[in-house]
C-alpha cells in the first residue's frame, strides 16, 4: 500500500531597491528585491512550507524564526533541505512539485529552465517532476504594483507501507 501527503506552501516579501531578487537560488538582475531577514527566495520558502506541511510539522517561521539572528542573510536553500530531511525521516519520499511566483517585474520566462533545474538539483527529483510557473498580477494589488512579489508549492510526497 502506499500513502499520498500534499502540502501547500505560499510565501510573499515586499520589493525594495538594493536587494537581491533571488528565486531557487538564481539571481534575477532587478533594480528591486525580495526585503526580508534571510536571502528572501519566495520560491524556496514556499517549497520549505509545502513540505513541512505535508508531514504536518508546522510553517517555516516555527522552524527558523525571523527573530533569530543565526538566520539573517540565510541562504533559503538551507531550508528547503531541512524540510526534506523530515520528510525522510518520517519515510516519505519527494514525488513532485509544482510552483507559481507571482510577480509584475521583471518577467522571468528567459529563467525558467535554470530556476526549474536548481530547484529539482536541490530536491533530488528528475526535471519532469518539478514546475515552475510565472504569472502577473495584472497590475492589481500590492504585487500588481510592484511593491511585493508571492510564490505558492505544492508538492507531494509518498510513503510505502505494508498494511
Amino acid at each position: 500500500m502506499t500513502e499520498y501527503r500534499t502540502g501547500l506552501g505560499w510565501d510573499n516579501h515586499r520589493l525594495a531597491a538594493g536587494r537581491v531578487l533571488i528565486l531557487a537560488g538564481i539571481v534575477i538582475p532587478h533594480e528591486t528585491g525580495f526585503e526580508a531577514h534571510s536571502d528572501g527566495d519566495i520560491l524556496l520558502h514556499a517549497v520549505t512550507d509545502a513540505l513541512l506541511g505535508a508531514v504536518a510539522l508546522g510553517d517555516i517561521g516555527m522552524h527558523f524564526p525571523d527573530t533569530d539572528p543565526q538566520w539573517r542573510g540565510a541562504s533559503s536553500d538551507r531550508f528547503v533541505r531541512h524540510a526534506l530531511s523530515l520528510v525522510r525521516e518520517r519515510g516519505f519520499e519527494l514525488s513532485n512539485i509544482d510552483t507559481t511566483v507571482i510577480l509584475q517585474r521583471p518577467k522571468l520566462k528567459d529563467y525558467r529552465e535554470q530556476i526549474r533545474l536548481n530547484l529539482a538539483s536541490l530536491v533530488g527529483l528528475p526535471s519532469d517532476r518539478v514546475n515552475v510557473k510565472f504569472k502577473t498580477a495584472e497590475k492589481v494589488g500590492p504585487v500588481g504594483q510592484e511593491l511585493s512579489a508571492e510564490a505558492q508549492a505544492i508538492v507531494t510526497i509518498l510513503r510505502h507501507t505494508d498494511r
